[in-house]
């Protein structure tokens, strides 16, 4: 761990019930130590070749630094919505501005002991020259889907988007999406 300053704890956060209901504002990082229900945005991207954008997050990450990903996206903001949150996220994510407007998938409810947050799951095609932020991401490529496979058992992942990546092939698979 670096000793730079995990990135946005101050921000502020809804905090939702059990039905995606705002119940309150919290500050992220008392969002995070009290295991308060937040919303997440989660977006999964794809270039004129079907590849899809995979990252290494930087170390200053206050959740899951060093960690692997096939989603951009991140918190909704207060009083922010998910399609707002989702759009905002991959442009400054992936560097770009003018990036269509991600299409909405589906939504669940991701729990672990340390975490939980609901989540909107996207997808966008970005054709646009991608130049990501370094403070947010620290590596990336666009890879095949199997390759992207290839990389599950050998790479550490987000849990969070290894869980949305799961439920959105699992849907795919079903004839759902």
């Amino acid at each position: 761990m670096t000793d730079q300053q995990p990135l946005n704890a101050d921000e502020i956060l809804d905090v939702v019930d059990e039905h995606d209901r705002v119940v309150g504002q919290a500050p992220r990082g008392e969002s995070y130590a009290r295991r308060l229900r937040t919303r997440c945005a989660f977006v999964l991207v794809r270039d004129a070749e079907d590849r899809i954008f995979v990252h290494r997050r930087t170390p200053q990450k206050l959740v899951f630094p060093s960690h692997y990903d096939m989603f951009v996206g991140g918190v909704v903001g207060a009083g922010e919505s998910y399609d707002e949150a989702a759009l905002r996220e991959a442009e400054e994510e992936l560097g770009v501005q003018g990036l269509a407007r991600p299409e909405p998938l589906f939504r669940f409810l991701y729990e672990t002991p340390e975490h939980t947050w609901w989540s909107a799951v996207y997808q966008v095609r970005c054709t646009l020259p991608v130049a990501p932020q370094e403070t947010e991401i620290d590596w990336y490529a666009f890879l095949p889907e199997e390759e992207l496979h290839r990389r599950l058992d050998e790479w550490p992942w987000t849990p969070d988007g290894l869980a949305a990546y799961r439920e959105l092939t699992a849907r795919r698979d079903a004839g759902e999406l």
